[in-house]
This record gives C-alpha cells, sequence and structure tokens, in this order.
C-alpha cells in the first residue's frame, strides 16, 4: 500500500525500507570513512556547498527557525534537493552520515531552534570541523520530531575521532572515546548491536547486527595486521560485503585525511572520484556546482561539475519522488514547497 505523506517525511523515508552501513576506517595516520546507501532509487547528484552562504532553516510545523553563515565548504550527496544531503564531508574533514534507526525519539519542542533530519546535516557541515561541536550543538538546535523519521548518525572528524549520535526517549545518545568499542553502524541501537556483537551472536541472527559485526571484524583485521592494500580500497572492500545485492545503490569512502571523495553507484560501477583541493567553496552569484550520479565518467569529476539551474535542482526531486512511487506518494505541492527552498540561500 502507497502512503501519502509530507515530502519532508518522504526525503528521510528514503532509507527506510532498506539497510545501510557506515565505517571509519584508520591505519598509519590515514583516515577513511564508507557508506553504503540502500533504497529502490539510485537517483542523486554530488553537490558542491559553498562557505559564506547565508542560510535560514527550513521553516517546520512549530518550533522558530535559526540563521547562520556557512564557515565551511563541503560536498554532499542529495537525493531530494540541495541543503537536504543525506550526507557529506565538508573542507576541514568533518563527515556525517545518516542511518535508520526505529527506536529514535526526538525531543519535544522547546525554546531551541529546529531543523529537519537532513537540513540538520548541512547545518552541521557548514559549521563545525570536530564531533565535539556537532555534539555540543544539541543545546542550540534540535531536529523537528513532527513527521520525522527516526534516524541516527555516524560522525568522523580530521583527527580520527568518530562518534555515533543517537536520540532515545527524546534525548541525545552519544558514543565516542573509550564508550565507542566500534567506529561502526548500521540499522541496530548503536549500543544493542554492540552486546550482540560481544554475545557472537550475529551470523544469521539479524541482518544489521550481522553488517554491523563483519564492518566490525574487517576494521579489526585490517587495523591490527599486516595487510598493506590501499585504506581507500580496503574500504570499498568492506563496503561490497556488507552490500545488499539489488538495493545498494551508492557506495561512498570519504578519504578523511587527503580531502578525496570516491564513489560507484550500481549503474555506475566505475569509481569516481572528487578532489577538494580543486574546488573553490568561496561564494559567487553564479549557480551551486553538482553532478548527477548517472554520469558514467570516470577517474576524477572534479572539473565535471557544473552550475545547478532551479530546474534541474527541481528535476532530481521531482524524478526521486517519482522512483519512490512505489513505496511513497508525495503531492506535487509538497515537491514545489521544498524546491523553492533552492532559490532562499545567498551570499552574505
Amino acid at each position: 500500500m502507497k502512503k501519502t505523506v509530507t515530502f519532508l517525511l518522504l526525503i528521510v523515508l528514503s532509507v527506510a525500507s532498506f539497510a545501510c552501513s557506515t565505517f571509519l576506517l584508520s591505519k598509519d595516520g590515514r583516515h577513511v570513512f564508507g557508506r553504503n546507501y540502500d533504497w529502490v532509487s539510485g537517483n542523486g547528484m554530488m553537490m558542491v556547498n559553498a562557505r559564506g552562504v547565508l542560510k535560514t532553516s527550513f521553516r517546520q510545523d512549530e518550533g522558530k527557525t535559526i540563521s547562520w553563515t556557512a564557515a565551511y565548504g563541503s560536498v554532499t550527496f542529495n537525493q531530494f534537493g540541495k541543503e537536504f544531503p543525506h550526507g557529506g564531508m565538508n573542507e576541514k574533514g568533518l563527515v556525517v552520515e545518516l542511518m535508520w534507526l526505529n527506536e529514535t525519539v526526538y525531543p519535544q519542542a522547546d525554546g531551541r531552534a529546529c531543523l529537519n533530519e537532513l537540513q540538520w546535516i548541512q547545518y552541521q557541515l557548514d559549521n563545525y570541523t570536530t564531533i565535539e561541536e556537532v555534539v555540543a550543538s544539541d543545546h542550540q538546535i534540535r531536529i523537528d520530531r513532527t513527521g520525522a523519521a527516526p534516524l541516527h548518525y555516524l560522525v568522523a572528524d580530521a583527527r580520527g575521532n568518530a562518534a555515533t549520535i543517537e536520540f532515545i526517549k527524546g534525548k541525545m545518545i552519544v558514543h565516542r572515546g573509550s564508550s565507542l568499542a566500534y567506529p561502526v553502524l548500521t540499522n541496530t541501537v548503536y549500543e544493542d548491536a554492540v552486546k550482540q556483537v560481544d554475545k557472537n551472536k550475529p551470523a544469521g541472527y539479524d541482518n544489521s547486527v550481522e553488517r554491523f559485526a563483519t564492518a566490525c571484524s574487517m576494521i579489526k583485521q585490517y587495523q591490527g595486521g599486516s595487510n598493506n592494500t590501499n585504506s581507500v580500497d580496503y574500504a570499498f572492500t568492506i563496503l561490497d560485503k556488507v552490500s545488499q545485492k539489488g538495493y545498494t545503490r551508492w557506495s561512498i569512502v570519504y578519504d578523511i585525511t587527503n580531502l578525496q571523495v570516491y564513489c560507484i553507484t550500481d549503474q555506475q560501477p566505475q569509481r569516481k572520484q572528487v578532489d577538494f583541493y580543486k574546488i573553490d567553496f568561496t561564494c559567487n552569484t553564479s549557480a551551486p556546482p553538482a553532478l548527477n550520479l548517472s554520469s558514467g565518467r570516470k577517474g576524477d569529476v572534479t572539473q565535471l561539475f557544473t552550475p545547478l539551474s532551479f530546474e534541474q535542482n527541481k528535476a532530481v526531486i521531482e524524478r526521486s519522488a517519482r522512483e519512490c512511487s512505489t513505496h511513497i506518494q508525495v503531492t506535487q505541492a509538497s515537491i514545489d514547497k521544498v524546491a523553492a527552498y533552492f532559490r532562499e540561500p545567498h551570499c552574505k
């Protein structure tokens, strides 16, 4: 049965029905972050987000908005339009990626400004460089629970620090440092996943926990052994091992240390690479650069990004909504509202 929902719920429900996996891999001072995105549609774009852009949060049904000027540029992966990423990395090496989590309960409305689940990611990439800053932002902003889908996040920074961020019973729960036994996240409450791994129950026990355990084991073997495989290549090996046949659409590796992003898709398995050092993140009056993930180009595609127009951005949203229509129905009015937000952020 199809569901008719608000557009913002559609955006995040794109991770609801199928499993995704994330992890941080560190060896010899090099930190790389891996991510599989599993869903019925692989439509989407890589987008460049400039620094110096003045933004006001997309208005929610309740709660106040917040305005900010992006301090850092970023590259994000967007399936439902600019400013609503599924994940990305900024120019200081901060990575934020989302996972579906049924147990999520966001905080009740209070005096903090609110953002939706996806713009929360862009806000972090725009403003912060460390996991501590991301965690501390909870004092200033909250995710609006109205019509929100349940998510949790894996965050990592250039120092090789990682944190899981979950919202359980209305409170932010963070695992980092000594409380982060494994820098891995799938679709299970982090503490529960660790307990299952420690009890040696994952094999055939639970798909999410099994993927969690597989990634943990492969990371441990790589970091503790003499395997000299390139870290980026090994991260793709892990992603292949935990992929979901028929549903893994994007496999992404962020080379945090070298500020490179690599990705493959189910339709374009040849690896694309984006080099942050070749990107001008300065805000200007021209349209923001973007690259369609369906592009058949391979190798370094940094110079192949082209200006994204309002019409192109809206077309991406409409196509994603259409390809997801077997699972979720969205009205044209909702599409129009989110597409219109494209015109709001501007150079300060």
